[in-house]
């Protein structure tokens, strides 16, 4: 991977508010009712809940405590990057002030695990930092959007840091996918389409909002922040529990002890984050300069048409297209309804002028490549064939009238008069017509 798959990355954001501004996609108030009823029966089921997280932490060490971290960073090139974080150990009370001073609804206490991921964002991934900074400029401003719409605090863009270190593509090994990491039930339980040919999960602005939704659930559930992040991790029914086993104490510290492994960590992560992303400066991490954004904009289209279409007439380069739209796992647009496709702006006009050429080009190579009907063939015998609707036979050693009669479901006599055969007798190699 190389700096043009970052570039590339940033095009997802792009102008691509303006297609998605065209629509209300703000859940009605029974899908919410729905969607809360769906949490309450998970948290009856807490005995069974399965954990989100694939990767188990513990809090004492901190390679432990931070592959999650470390899984999340990896897609991250540092090749071509020159920011490097001054390896500096600061007093505690540096970093306690430093988080006090963030313009937070969350609470973001400081610790001792939270001190150890700081110093895995500062110390040990500076330059990947620089990327995140950069990635930040764009994506942020898309959360924040539409976290400002569900009225929620905007500190909670640094979920999806954590969860995919903003890669729309991101993709773990229990399923989970997108910037915000949706397992596919929760996905399509908020809207998402999820199937072979679209994945919404990977959509920016689609999945950015099921976020919110969930989140806003979550904290209707338990009524304080720091619960409803560590229930985004394990799920509700698994803070439930935690919660019970603490006798009844609803604080993440208090119940810490109680919670999965995983959702230990969850928490200082995320505070580690937020202080990373806003005193990255302060430890000589800048954004990283070689990674520049190409304006794009979206549309919609209701035909069906293959990513491979559009890059030939537009000439764009197919993996470009694949960066813009992340959410069409097979380069297929299904069509039928309209679908988003975003393009480097200065391609918008020519793909709307030249639609119909995209759809038509390479089509049945690429999208009418589908049988739609088949045709059963109709069982005939040997060396049977059909013309006009009559089947021709030729006899064989061994064929008596009788024996053809019976393999081609008609009587001796038809077989006699279809033939002008007075007798029984046939010889071999003679053919018959059977049918009138």
């Amino acid at each position: 991977m190389n700096k043009v798959l970052f570039i590339l990355t940033l095009l997802s954001l792009g102008v691509c508010l303006s297609a998605y501004a065209q629509t209300d996609s703000l859940p009605a108030m029974d899908s919410l009712i729905y969607e809360n009823a769906v949490l309450d029966s998970m948290l009856a089921q807490a005995d069974t809940m399965d954990f989100r997280a694939d990767i188990s932490m513990s809090d004492t060490s901190e390679n432990n405590i931070l592959c999650f971290f470390d899984e999340a960073m990896a897609w991250l090139d540092t090749t071509d990057c020159t920011s490097s974080g001054i390896i500096t150990d600061l007093p505690d009370s540096v970093y306690k002030a430093r988080l006090q001073a963030l313009p937070f609804v969350i609470e973001v206490p400081y610790n001792h695990v939270v001190r150890e991921c700081i110093h895995r964002y500062i110390k040990g991934s500076g330059r990947q930092l620089a990327k995140l900074c950069r990635l930040s400029e764009y994506y942020f401003p898309m959360f924040q959007d539409m976290l400002e719409r569900y009225e929620l605090p905007y500190e909670l863009c640094y979920l999806a840091v954590i969860e995919s270190a903003l890669n729309p593509a991101a993709h773990s090994r229990m399923g989970a996918a997108g910037l915000w990491q949706f397992m596919p039930s929760t996905g399509r339980l908020y809207g998402l389409e999820i199937n072979s040919l679209v994945d919404e999960r990977r959509d920016p602005i689609r999945s950015t909002e099921a976020a919110c939704r969930y989140l806003k659930n979550l904290h209707s559930l338990f009524g304080d922040w720091n619960l409803a992040i560590a229930s985004y991790n394990c799920g509700p029914g698994n803070v439930n529990k935690a919660i019970r086993r603490a006798g009844g104490k609803r604080d993440f510290w208090s119940i810490y002890p109680y919670l999965p492994r995983e959702t230990r960590g969850y928490l200082p992560i995320f505070i580690a984050a937020s202080y990373a992303m806003n005193y990255a400066d302060q430890h000589g991490i800048c954004p990283d300069p070689d990674m520049r954004p190409i304006v794009t904009d979206t549309l919609y289209t209701s035909q069906r048409m293959h990513l491979q279409q559009v890059s030939d007439i537009l000439k764009i380069d197919l993996a470009e297209l694949r960066r813009l739209n992340p959410q069409y796992p097979k380069d297929v647009l299904p069509g039928g309804k309209p679908y988003i496709i975003c393009l480097p702006i200065e391609k918008i006009d020519l793909f709307i002028d030249n639609e119909d050429t995209i759809v038509s080009h390479k089509a049945d190579e690429l999208i009418n490549n589908r049988r739609s009907e088949i045709e059963i063939a109709h069982r005939t015998n040997n060396s049977g064939k059909r013309a006009n609707g009559v089947t021709y036979y030729k006899v064989r050693q061994g064929d008596t009238l009788g024996s053809i009669a019976r393999r081609h479901h008609c009587t001796v006599k038809q077989l006699q008069r279809w033939n002008n055969l007075s007798g029984t007798n046939i010889r071999s190699g003679r053919t018959l017509r059977i049918g009138g």
